[in-house]
């Protein structure tokens, strides 16, 4: 109805509507709903600047679920099925999983052969700087992945080393320790 309401002063109502296939009546109610809205259309939009709220502070990750049970703790209580049709209505959706994800960023080579275990996953150390122990750990940042690399003393559990940077590869591991 609003290419109509853009178009008509163009073209005219009537025509573009029986090109379209639609009564003229549908249309004058639909400026009718517009220029003074119900009730229920006037909550409605209360609500969607809510869920709008709650969807961007999430970085546009919740889903009506999380977005339902925000507004719950700010005190609105509504349906979530009516969450759920004014999120479709309006193109908001949350993230999901794609089918087959598997949480690994990487993935393994069926025919590399495996580093051997030195410590025959014994970590314990007699002393200080005996064994070290590395570990590289992504992190989701809003402005997109860090990776750490960090070398932690067995004996001490301290942080011996550690390096930042946005991709996990050799210099990573070796910068930290």
């Amino acid at each position: 109805m609003k290419i109509v309401a853009d178009l008509r002063d163009r073209f005219g109502v009537e025509p573009i509507l029986r090109v379209l296939g639609v009564a003229p009546s549908t249309f004058y109610d639909w400026l009718a709903r517009e220029a003074e809205p119900g009730e229920r259309e006037l909550l409605d939009r209360g609500l969607l600047t809510e869920i709008v709220d709650v969807h961007d502070r999430s970085g546009a990750t919740y889903g009506s679920p999380r977005v339902h049970a925000t507004l719950r703790r700010r005190g609105i209580r509504v349906g979530r099925k009516r969450i759920e049709r004014l999120m479709r209505a309006h193109g908001l959706q949350g993230a999901f999983l794609r089918r087959g994800w598997r949480g690994g960023s990487t993935k393994q080579n069926p025919k590399a052969t495996p580093a051997p275990d030195l410590v025959d996953r014994d970590f314990t150390a007699p002393g200080p700087n005996r064994l070290w122990v590395a570990d590289a750990t992504r992190i989701v940042c809003g402005d997109g992945v860090l990776w750490m690399a960090a070398v932690r003393d067995v004996f001490s559990n301290r942080i011996v080393g550690w390096k930042t940077s946005d991709r996990c590869n050799t210099d990573l591991v070796l910068g930290a320790w």
